[in-house]
This record gives C-alpha cells, structure tokens and sequence, in this order.
C-alpha cells in the first residue's frame, strides 16, 4: 500500500458521494461531503457570531496568521469541515447496508484482509483522529518527535474528540501504518485515498492554505474543540439536512461542491441564530439605571470604583454580610467588567437547585432591562426542566423560533448545551464539571470562556470543591474569561488560594497574599496580574447580632427530657424559648443538623404548640425529603410569608406567629426574614449565614420579646453527651468537622458579651476560628483533644485535595502535548468517586402508593402511575413527584425497587428506584431494601 502518495496527486480527484454521512431521519443518506462543507459553514458563522474579538485575535497570533485577512477564520472553517472524514472508513459506511453493497461492488474498497473484517468496532472520531494526521503532513503541518507537539496530530485528536473524549496520542508507527494498526479503518487503498480526497476538497473549497507551524495552547485547542462540536451539532439537524440533500446524480466538482457550501455559508448564520447562540451586549449604565432603588455602600463603591481599574478581563471579589446586596452587586459589576472586556455573557452560579431556582427570575428581570444583542437566558441543573418559571413559551418549544428576547428556545434546553447561551443561571455543579475528565466537559469550558462567571457564596464549599474551583479558576484566567466571586464569610488563606488561581492562569506564577477587606472588595486584572488594594466598604446594615448559647442534652430521639437533674434538653429548651410565638406572635427559624432531627423536631412542636400547629402556616416544614412538588410549594410558602415585604404597608403589618423547622437548605440565598433565629450548633461561617437571616428587612412592628426590633437575635443550642461535654451527636455522622464544631463552641462561650458587631466582627471572627494557635489558653487534656480533632480535620481535608488533584484535569499550561488528559486520567476514579459534592445525596426515588384501582402518584389523589411514560408530559409527572435520598440509602434497593420495564429506556427515568407504599393504618409504608420507609407529612423519613 502506498504510504505518502504526493499532494498533487489529490488535487483534481474529486470525493465519492456514495460515501454517505448522515441517515437517521432522512428520507435517505446525506453524502459525508456534505455534512463536512455545512460544518465549515456553520464554524464560520460561529465565529462570527459567538467568539469575541478578543477571542479571535488570541487565536488568529496562535496560529501565525491574520485575523483581519480571515485566514484564521478559514483554518478552523477547515478543521470543522473535516471532523467527520472517520466516517469513510469500513465500519462506518457498512452501517447502512444498502448503500455499503455499492461501495463493495467497486474494487477500490473490496476487502481481502480478514483482519479488516474480524477487528473490532472502530468508532468514526476515532477514525478522524488516526486518518487526518497524514493529510496535515501533506498540508505542511509539521510532523515530528515527539509526535504530541506536532500540529499536524494536535488538531487531528482535537477533531477525533468531537464526540466528547479525546483518544490517547498516537505513536509514530500508528501514523506511518494507520490501517495497519486499526483495519477497521479499511485496508483497501481506496479508503484512505477518499479520506485524503475529501479533505483537500474541503480544503480547496473553504480557501485554507496556510498551515499551522506551531501546537496551539491548551485553552484555544479547547475552544476550537467547542466551536467545532457546536459546528457539527447545528449542521446534523434534520430540518437543516433534508432541504438541501442533493439529487442522485449530483457530481462532486469543485463548481458544486463550491455552489454547496456557498448556499450553506449563506443560510448558516441563520441556524446560529434559530439556536439562540450569539454574544449578549452589556451598554454602560449608572447602578441607578439598572435597578429601582438607590444603591447602598457597598453597591455605590463598586458602581464608583470599578471602573476605575477595570481596562479588561480580571477576577473581582466582593466579601459582605449576608442581606448587603451582593447579587444585584455582581450583577452591575458583571455588566461593567463585560463591557470593559468584550465578555458576551454571564453564567450566575449558586450552590443549590433550590436558590439557583430562586435567583432565575432575577438574573432574567436584570436581562430585560439591562442586557442586549442576543440573550437567549437557560436554567442549569438537572431538574430546570420541571421549573414553572423556565417552562417554554408559546412557539420556542420547536426551535424554530428566532430568539429576540431571554427565552432560550428547545435546542439550547437540550443535552449538554445550556452553558452555550449567552446568558445562563444555575448551580456551581455545572461549571465545576468543566474540570472534570467527563465526556464533553471541554465543552462546558467553552461555554464559559467569554463569559463573566458569578460565584455566589463562594465561601461554601469543602475542600473538594473549593479543589475544583481553584482549577476552574485557571482555566478561566488563562482564557481571560473575568470572573466574579461573592462572600459573605471567607478566610484570608481561602481567598489568596482562589486569586492565585487565577492569577496563575493568567500568567503570573507568584503568590499574592491577599488579604481582602469585610465588607469590601478588589480587583484582579487578567492582563497585568495587578491585584487592586482592597477597598473596605461600610456596611449599610451594620447591626449587632445578639447571640447566646445554650448547652442542652441532646433528646431528639428521646420521649423524655435531660438524663440527669439541673441539665436542661434540646426539646425543652425549645419549648420554653418558642413558646411565645403563640400568644405574642413573630415569626421564627429553627434550623437543625439533618433531616432526620427536623421532621422530628417538627412532630414534637406539633405536639408541644397544638394551638399554633392548628393555625394555618403557624408551623412549617422545609427540608429535602419532599417530593419536588411538595417542596417548591413550601419554599413558595416560605418565600411569601417570611420574605421581603412587597411595600412600607405590608412591612408595618406586624406577623402572625409562625415557625419554620428547616435544615441548612435555608442558609443560602433565600431572602428570608425571621424575627429570631434558633440553630442547632454549627461552624462559624454556617452560624452567621443563618444569622443573616434575622431582622433581614426593615419592620417596625417586631414582637418586643424577640429583643431589640433592629438587632437581630440567635440562640445556639450546644449539644452534651453523657459526661457534659460539648459534643456533636452520633446521628449527625460527617455533616459538620467535629473540630470546627468544638472551634465554634469554644469561641461562642468567649464571647462574654454576647454581642457581635455585623459586619466589624465577622472577619475577625472567621480567621480566629481557623487560627493554628486556637488552643493555646485551653487546658492541657483539652488542648490535646483538640489537637487530635484538628489533626483528624486536617487529614480528611488534605485526603479531598489529594483527590480532587488526581482527579481534576489538568492546568490549562499543562494540557498542549496531549488533550487526552482532558479526557482521561492515569487513576482510575469510579463514577460515585466523580460525584461533585462528596456525602451529597446521590439519586432520586419515587413514591407510588397503593389504591383500589391500582397505583397512584399521590396518596391523597388518584393520580395514575403512567405506565408507558411515552411522552414530556408523562416523564414530568413522575419526575414531580419524586424525592431526594442518600446514596446509603439506595445502594441497598432490591427487585421490588426497580422502576417498570417501560421506562427503563427513558434516561430520566431508568436510574429511578421505585418505592411502593402502602396503607399501615393512619400512614404509609414501604421498603427500600431491608429499610423501612414512612411517607407522611414530614415527607419522606425512616422507621
């Protein structure tokens, strides 16, 4: 077999258009030629439309040509054209049996080697990956050793990877023999003359002719990548395919195949557009002109000084007190960084689905009023779909629709494309995973490397998480994407890890030390690696935050009270302390550990307070163990009830008592406001986000036993064990480091005052928490137990860094040799290992409850198990109705538990356990393996 037939020797031949490319839902097959000229179109159009100058300019110097003359435009047109040349391979075209025959039927592709037919499966961007490298050899690509810092194989595994992973670099023996080593490829001589063909057809059509001298950097391979799978997803709908199939006897000239792409260049960027895709423009406007209300402190500093040191991309870091505006201060900065950057969009992250839910109506109120271009708007998290308020509109459910307004039509709501939109709102989950070795997960990195990215609570994440923040962070400098992180508790040592991170992405290596202001913020530039002074801002709130403690037997599975005479329990501590809410009114937050301990805190002051129980709204539940129907209708209850006023009337209409039992679901991002806060121990930065949540608003009726109706009053209840000590209970497991639990409890007891000064305090306070000579006053058997503690803690926290190291993908620097290594990594992790929050639930079930006429969705309502699920409206139903559990949980289900056989093939559906409950007197039970479940009004709690 010739091995390096000359270039020339391609030049007039023309492609086989029985080499077909697309088939499913076509009237018949689509010639692979085709599909190869409409992806270049679309990549040129993507180009156009999505990539900032910015953007093109950075890639255009990496490519040594000129972007102003277009030939870097026309090299990735050329790229994109070619991301399918696999598919004229032997294993490929015999898919589609009728056309196969004819190939077989021509010498040039019969087959005689039996390896060619016992190989196994090789699939088309596999193919594309060991086809390409001889045609970039031709095109004077440089091809030498080691192979993965040639161009001619970087941009052959950048194409073999549109399929969402990136195949290992080959070896120099593999490209000299490519079907020797894969037969699948097709050992006759004329399948790879036809890959050659196509290629420098798509080639001489598109006009690319300068070669690439040099490998790119790791963060434009991965743009390119996105532009290029973005490019092949466009080009392979059907509804762009079937009017533009050609006729059985179209010839593969250059006239046509010229006459092909150009009536696809022309109707490209109109497909671009039906998507939704494109930049969002960010005009200059005054904090006064994006928002109803004048700004506080904070927001008026950021909105004077900012830009004063924005010149382009960069990292700013907001630290405020819960309840300070920091959202619609992230929001105004969002659109000053962008404007000063070219950014073309904003993904606005939350740590939750439940406040990402909630934030959704405001990211797309400020897009209304203050975001154009394109802004097509999507909600990011595995179940936006069932959102009332991210439900499709009237005609965008097609795709059809040309997008004018911040509705993000069908195409952007499918698969993985949402971080696509110019405008997206959703958890930190979906961003992290960009640094993860998950299929398409360059894609999500592409998603947001020209948008300003919104870190909400940025403070809340354990060290695995905060791990894959920090990696996130350099890809982001390194693409020059600006960033905004917002904190309301934030140690110095976390914050200077999170700027550097960046800072390292950017370019500039050495640490910064950084030690932020509280409230206040800085800024860090992308271009210079120049960290701003920190700017300290007063807060508009200043407040004292009443606190005290509480030490109390731990009785929540207990009927009695304290073990012992003279020690007070949890239940009759919070019997004494809510009792007022029945006669005096005012509303109340207890937040506790698990869910477990609310459900059961709940039934006890359902039985303690039967007078505010019986009231309507006098005693809530809210927890994750709802199904997701019942839970959103309680958050909304909560949302209207113990929420911001809608006006100065409603705000000086004093309450009805009520209280909210909860879990930490609570502490993050919901504008909730209670007139007296009662949390179970918690660390420090937890306790002063709950915190946050008392006398939130303006309200001049508080009860007067709630204390001092501006100073917002907490009441911490520490728990002993037998021996009087502070300890954390047994049933709260890992939920919370034993050592930032006694750390906390310690510090409270030496606050001899019981007042803490919001926000002058609360920085002092975090740092203290976190001090390595905290025990240095504490007695010699207690400073050794707590060293032990910290020892422990600090184990458990390297062991996540470590993980999250052999884990996350590489640096952006790191990544030009092999872009394998955005795919796979050298230890093996298991899926569960791969989950984004470690201990975080990790499935979903559903309740189907028994009835005379079969099952039902519903205990108190004959709602009818769909059977089939055939359709959207069948799935959304089941996926309403189902609940959260913990992975422990749910790795015991059993053939009882699995979902019926009609819906194992809906993806939504298949991973489902199945919980069939039954009537046992006044409630309803069933199994999950050996566990016996109970679903009541508390939702859904163990036996």
């Amino acid at each position: 077999m010739s091995k390096n037939k000359p270039v020339g020797g391609f030049e007039s031949a023309g492609p086989d258009s029985r080499m077909w490319g697309k088939s499913a839902g076509l009237p018949g097959p689509y010639p692979v030629i085709c599909h190869l000229l409409d992806a270049a179109a679309v990549a040129g159009a993507l180009w156009d439309a999505v990539l900032s100058d910015r953007m093109r300019t950075r890639i255009a110097g990496a490519m040594g040509v000129s972007e102003a003359e277009g030939e870097a435009r026309k090299m990735v047109m050329l790229w994109a054209g070619l991301h399918d040349i696999g598919k004229i391979s032997l294993h490929f075209q015999q898919q589609v049996a009728g056309e196969f025959a004819k190939l077989m039927g021509d010498p040039a592709y019969a087959e005689d080697n039996p390896a060619a037919k016992r190989s196994g499966y090789l699939r088309h961007e596999t193919a594309t990956h060991w086809g390409l490298v001889e045609f970039f050899k031709q095109c004077g690509y440089p091809l030498h050793k080691p192979v993965r810092k040639s161009p001619a194989h970087q941009i052959a595994q950048l194409l073999g990877g549109h399929h969402g992973c990136f195949a290992p670099a080959l070896q120099v023996k593999e490209i000299n023999n490519p079907s020797g080593y894969q037969p699948a490829l097709g050992t006759a001589e004329g399948w790879r003359d036809q890959r050659l063909a196509h290629a420098h057809a798509v080639r001489r059509t598109v006009g690319a002719g300068k070669p690439l001298e040099s490998v790119l950097p790791g963060e434009l391979a991965v743009v390119i990548a996105g532009l290029v799978v973005v490019a092949d997803w466009l080009a392979s709908q059907v509804d762009v395919i079937e009017p533009r199939m050609p006729g059985e006897d179209w010839k593969t000239g250059d006239s046509e195949l010229a006459e092909h792409f150009e009536t696809a260049a022309e109707a490209a960027s109109g497909w671009v557009r039906e998507a939704g895709l494109g930049q969002a423009a960010f005009p200059a406007k005054h904090f006064t002109q994006q928002f109803p209300f004048p700004p506080n402190k904070l927001q008026a500093d950021v909105a004077e000084y900012l830009p004063r040191v924005v010149r382009g991309p960069g990292l700013l870091l907001v630290t405020a007190p819960t309840g300070d505006g920091k959202t619609e201060t992230a929001l105004h900065a969002a659109s000053v960084i962008a404007g000063a950057s070219g950014a073309s969009g904003v993904y606005f992250a939350l740590p939750t689905m439940a406040t990402a839910d909630a934030m959704f109506t405001r990211v797309r109120r400020f897009a209304e009023d203050n975001v154009e271009g394109d802004r097509a708007l999507t909600l990011l998290h595995s179940m936006a779909w069932l959102s009332p308020d991210y439900a499709p509109g009237e005609g965008a459910t097609d795709g059809s629709a040309v997008l004018a307004d911040t509705e993000a039509g069908q195409w952007l709501r499918t698969g993985r494309r949402g971080l696509l939109a110019p405008l997206a709102n959703g958890t930190v989950d979906q961003a992290l995973t960009g640094v993860l070795p998950v299929r398409y997960g360059f894609l999500r990195l592409f998603g947001l490397s020209n948008k300003v990215l919104v870190v909400d609570e940025a403070h809340a994440y354990g060290p695995w998480m905060h791990s894959l923040l920090v990696r996130l962070l350099e890809w982001l400098g390194a693409f020059g994407a600006p960033v905004v992180l917002l904190s309301a508790t934030l140690t110095g040592k976390a914050a200077s890890s999170l700027v550097d991170a960046y800072r390292r992405g950017a370019g500039f290596r050495e640490p910064s030390a950084v030690e932020p202001c509280y409230p206040g913020w800085l800024f860090v530039d992308a271009g210079s690696g120049e960290v701003s002074t920190p700017r300290e801002v007063g807060s508009s709130r200043a407040r004292t935050l009443r606190l005290e403690t509480r030490q109390v037997h731990w009785d929540v599975r207990d009927q009695g009270v304290a073990r012992k005479p003279g020690r007070q329990g949890r239940r009759e501590a919070l019997r004494e302390i809510l009792a007022p809410v029945t006669a005096e009114g005012g509303c109340v937050l207890v937040c506790c550990t698990t869910v477990d301990e609310a459900q059961r805190t709940y039934r006890y002051l359902r039985s303690v307070l039967p007078e505010l129980a019986a009231r309507d709204g006098g005693l809530r539940l809210l927890h994750s163990r709802y199904p997701a129907h019942e839970r959103q209708r309680i958050t909304t209850e909560c949302e209207t009830t113990y929420g911001k006023p809608a006006d100065d009337t409603a705000a000086a209409t004093p309450r009805a008592g009520s209280i909210l039992v909860a879990t930490q679901i609570v502490e993050q991002s919901l504008d909730l406001d209670f007139d007296l806060i009662v949390s179970d121990l918690a660390p420090l930065a937890q306790l002063l986000q709950r915190a946050g949540r008392g006398k939130r608003h303006a309200r001049p009726n508080r009860p007067a036993w709630t204390g001092e109706a501006a100073e917002p009053r907490m009441i911490v209840l520490d728990p002993l064990d037998d021996e009087g000590r502070v300890a954390a209970p047994r049933s709260w497991g890992t939920v919370y480091d034993v050592s930032l639990l006694r750390r906390t409890s310690l510090l409270l007891a030496g606050q001899s005052s019981g007042a803490v000064e919001v926000p002058g305090d609360v920085q002092e306070l975090v740092d203290d928490v976190y001090a390595d000579d905290f025990g240095a006053g504490l007695e010699t058997a207690a400073a050794a137990e707590l060293d032990r503690m910290d020892a422990e803690r600090i184990a458990s926290e390297a062991a996540e860094e470590q993980m999250a190291e052999i884990t996350v993908i590489p640096a952006p620097c790191d990544v030009v040799d092999d872009l394998s290594e955005l795919s796979e990594r050298s230890f093996v992790v298991s899926d569960d290992l791969l989950t984004i929050r470690l201990g975080a639930d990790s499935g979903r079930a559903v309740c189907v409850f028994e009835r005379e006429n079969g099952w039902s969705l519903d205990p108190g309502h004959d709602v009818p198990l769909p059977s089939a699920a055939a359709n959207r409206d069948e799935i959304a139903l089941i996926m309403r109705h189902t609940v959260p559990l913990p992975g422990r949980w749910l790795a015991g289900r059993t053939d009882e538990n699995t979902v019926p056989k009609a819906w194992r093939d809906r993806p939504l559906l298949t991973d489902l356990a199945l919980l069939r409950m039954r009537r046992d007197g006044d409630q309803w039970t069933g199994r999950l393996g050996e566990r016996q479940l109970m679903y009541s009004n508390v939702g859904i709690s163990e036996n």
